[in-house]
């Protein structure tokens, strides 16, 4: 769980466990929750998650910052992770937050999974 590196890492741990649907479906309650216009089909290719999801952080942190930290708050993200991110570069840095945006969430579908309540 903790060696994920990479999306691809990610996505592949989550395809083999069949729990990408529900990985899908985690983001889209959290995006919810935090009022983010933005909603995945549970069939969307990984790639395209990724690109648009992207899209969406680098939007947030350009125009909306305040909607950006609330997305950050909802889904959980370490406040750690985030401080230690290189901010110089918006769009290297809202692929490194949309990584750990993923790799939060992948948690939450994971453990739940794992230790089911």
């Amino acid at each position: 769980m903790e060696n994920l590196q990479t999306f691809d890492d990610l996505v592949g741990q989550a395809n083999k466990m069949q729990l990408y649907t529900k990985l899908v479906e985690q983001l889209n309650k959290d995006l919810s929750l935090a009022n983010v216009n933005l909603e995945f089909d549970p069939a969307v290719l990984p790639t395209s998650l990724k690109l648009l999801l992207h899209e969406k952080v680098y939007h947030l942190i350009q125009e909306k910052f305040m909607d950006y930290l609330n997305l950050l708050y909802i889904v959980d993200v370490s406040e750690e992770k985030i401080r230690a991110l290189d901010g110089n570069d918006a769009l290297q840095l809202s692929e490194n937050v949309t990584f750990l945006l993923l790799k939060r969430e992948w948690q939450k579908v994971y453990y739940r999974s794992t230790f089911p309540s």
